[in-house]
């Protein structure tokens, strides 16, 4: 295993649609219509909570086609996060972007993001928005 390979045994940290985490700056205000309706498609803090464990896994895998899976019994939700391009590197960290699906109560919902390692096994979403469709 290289370097950028490492076993995952952390987590992710970061700002997750308009849900806030400390030390993580915001980005630009949406009007109140497309805030509302992006915050209806992300998934809940309880369902996010388990899925960042998938996010920590696939990041922390090589390739872009390895997806993981996650489940929140909870909730019924699921889902998978599969990463969509090889690591790079920003501001000295690695960094890797994604697409996760979340399943609940019938409805499939796709979001996009992005993540950059802050240690072995521990990732920081950088950003996380529902992902439309071309």
């Amino acid at each position: 295993m290289g370097k950028d390979e490492e076993p995952v045994k952390g987590g992710v940290t970061g700002s997750i649609g308009s849900r806030r985490v400390p030390g993580v700056a915001a980005s630009g205000a949406a009007p109140a219509s497309v805030a509302t309706q992006a915050e209806a498609a992300m998934p809940g803090e309880a369902d996010l909570a388990v899925a960042r464990s998938a996010i920590a896994e696939a990041l922390g895998k090589s390739g872009t086609t390895t997806s993981s899976s996650w489940e929140n019994p909870a909730t019924g939700a699921r889902g998978t996060v599969t990463p969509i391009t090889a690591a790079y590197k920003d501001e000295g960290r690695t960094c890797r972007d994604f697409l996760a699906s979340h399943v609940r109560d019938g409805n499939e919902t796709w979001l996009q993001g992005g993540a950059c390692r802050i240690a072995p096994g521990r990732w920081e979403v950088k950003r996380l928005k529902p992902w439309k469709r071309a």
